[in-house]
Order: C-alpha cells, then sequence, then structure tokens
C-alpha cells in the first residue's frame, strides 16, 4: 500500500473526497497540510491505497502527492 496526500481549495472538497474514499473502504482521515506543501484552505486528505484514486476525488482538489520514504513527497497531479 501506498501513502498519498490531497490538497485542496476548498475544506468541503476536503470533506466530500474524505467521504467518498470512506464509501471506497479506503481508510482516509483530514488534517492540516504538512509545512512543506502548501494549500489554498489549509486541510488535507491523507490516506493509504493500491493506487492514487484520483477519480474519487472532488473536483475542487488542488494537488495530489505519493509520500515516499523520509517523507518526501511527489506531485501526482494538479489542477490549477
Amino acid at each position: 500500500m501506498n501513502q498519498y496526500i490531497a490538497t485542496f481549495h476548498t475544506h468541503l472538497a476536503a470533506l466530500t473526497t474524505a467521504r467518498a474514499l470512506g464509501a471506497e473502504g479506503i481508510r482516509a482521515k483530514m488534517m492540516p497540510v504538512p509545512r512543506r506543501l502548501s494549500s489554498s484552505c489549509g486541510t488535507c486528505v491523507r490516506y493509504e491505497a493500491g493506487e492514487a484514486c484520483l477519480p474519487a476525488m472532488d473536483g475542487d482538489v488542488e494537488r495530489v502527492y505519493e509520500i515516499g520514504a523520509e517523507d518526501q513527497y511527489v506531485l501526482l497531479m494538479e489542477n490549477k
């Protein structure tokens, strides 16, 4: 399993995504965005899955990162 962080433009988008991932059986939790990442709303969703689950993201997703070794963040997707 890989770990991911998704950042959002709004808190509602983060909540919607956390619920959508949970409905798919993926454990996801909302949390403050790590300092090394920037986000419009300051809230992210951290989850663990076999893949990035991009179709489950709310349309207001800002970025999706894979968390690598030593907490390195690899940008997978950016929505401007």
